[in-house]
């Protein structure tokens, strides 16, 4: 029985509002990337405490700490960065998020960021050694333009960092925005064997700005939530609609707009008989 989460910061940067979505919808965990107009690395101890506060009151949890780490450049200040992901990691244990999501890097303008596989590896190694001992897992997604935007470069990071630290965030319509063929064939079934959380959000060729209803678009959702059903799989399944527009590190979708988005990935979960909760 998967869990259903949502990226609530798409509806209102308050999170009472955010909370009022999510309800009427029947969803009760949230994927934390933002509120109060700020995203979550910019919060401060009070409003982490503050939100902490106000999800236990209406007895909501936090799926992941929807974090930008690893979305910078290769050459940006990385000990600063790092020093912002072991902030990531503190607040997680806080709020009782047991994921943190992370990115793969951009590359130096005009390279190819596959020259730096070398670095992007070192840096990964690093992060799964810092919460070895810590009760979180870096959940890695595959983000357009990054290091691991391609399915074989995701497979390739996977193979070289075995570690039940670090699992693959899948997201299905970022692989069709990098204009990926056939994603159930050349992206899922190569790259199931990581999956530990799944980022629900479909996609058509060709669109710039905004996302469909999961089961609309080219990213094969529904053929892979079956699969992902056969095999028992139990874990979040974070809706990240974009129904309104998709930009670099947020998106927009209006209350209206979640619904639909929800309802299309609950059908696609009655479909192949899994009970969400």
């Amino acid at each position: 029985m998967p869990t259903i989460s949502a990226f609530a910061d798409e509806v209102s940067p308050n999170p009472q509002e955010q909370m009022d979505v999510l309800d009427a919808n029947g969803i009760k965990f949230i994927e934390l990337r933002g509120a109060f107009g700020l995203n979550v690395m910019k919060f401060s101890k009070e409003q982490i405490a503050d939100l902490k506060k106000q999800f236990g009151d209406r007895g909501f949890g936090v799926a992941s700490i929807a974090s930008p780490i690893g979305k910078i450049r290769i050459d940006d200040d990385y000990r600063a960065h790092f020093d912002d992901f072991k902030r990531a990691v503190d607040m997680a244990e806080f709020l009782g998020a047991k994921f943190i999501r992370i990115f793969s890097y951009y590359p130096i303008e005009g390279r190819d960021v596959a020259d730096f596989r070398s670095e992007v590896i070192s840096r990964l190694a690093e992060k799964i050694d810092y919460v070895a001992d810590r009760d979180v897992t870096l959940a890695l997604e595959n983000e357009s333009n990054l290091f691991g935007s391609y399915p074989e470069r995701c497979g390739y990071l996977h193979l070289a960092l075995p570690s039940k630290k670090l699992v693959m965030a899948f997201d299905p319509a970022n692989f069709v925005h990098m204009k990926v063929q056939s994603v159930y064939q050349t992206c899922w079934l190569p790259l199931r064997q990581f999956v530990g959380y799944f980022h629900v959000k479909d996609w058509r060729y060709g669109e710039i700005e905004r996302a469909v209803p999961a089961g609309t678009g080219n990213g094969c959702v529904p053929e892979i939530l079956r699969d992902a059903a056969e095999e028992g799989y139990d874990g979040f399944l974070g809706l990240e609609p974009h129904l309104g527009k998709a930009e670099h590190s947020s998106g927009h979708t209006a209350p209206d707009q979640f619904k639909v988005a929800a309802d299309a990935l609950k059908k696609i979960c009655a479909d192949v008989g899994w009970k969400w909760k």
